[in-house]
């Protein structure tokens, strides 16, 4: 195996991992995503604004991981000549102000903040997939 096939293939494992920890990211928001809609419509709102930010936090941690990823998966890429975004934010949600002042609009201002984070995530999702597609066209041309 040449240094080059080793790159593209250590490239390839870290992208595949990026692409993985993307999806646990998504589950989670979309988890906080059923929460905050039934947040929006029931008189248990207390409850179900502490499981919907529970879901949210974990999200913020996967964010967190997923970065981590990123950076290797630049780091891998190196001389490839092939880039991807090492940032992705998740938004800043105010936990503290949609449970103390929970009401319709917090909560639909939250519900919009998820609703972007999942956005943000398909993004990056899509731009990882292209990156490893091109791995594997490079890898079938050396």
């Amino acid at each position: 195996m040449t240094d080059q096939q080793k790159e593209v293939l250590e490239a390839k494992v870290a992208a595949r991992e990026v692409l993985r920890r993307l999806d646990e990211v998504e589950r989670t928001l979309r988890g906080a995503r059923n929460w905050g809609f039934f947040d929006l419509f029931s008189n248990r709102s207390f409850l179900s604004s502490l499981v919907k930010f529970g879901k949210i936090n974990k999200a913020e941690d996967q964010l967190r991981q997923v970065q981590a990823a990123l950076r290797r998966l630049q780091k891998e890429l190196g001389d490839i000549n092939l880039s991807v975004r090492e940032s992705l934010n998740i938004g800043s949600f105010q936990a503290f102000l949609d449970i103390a002042f929970d009401n319709i609009i917090s909560d639909w201002l939250t519900q919009s903040r998820i609703h972007e984070s999942l956005r943000e995530v398909a993004y990056v999702k899509r731009e990882v997939q292209q990156v490893l597609t091109r791995l594997e066209e490079m890898e079938r041309e050396l």
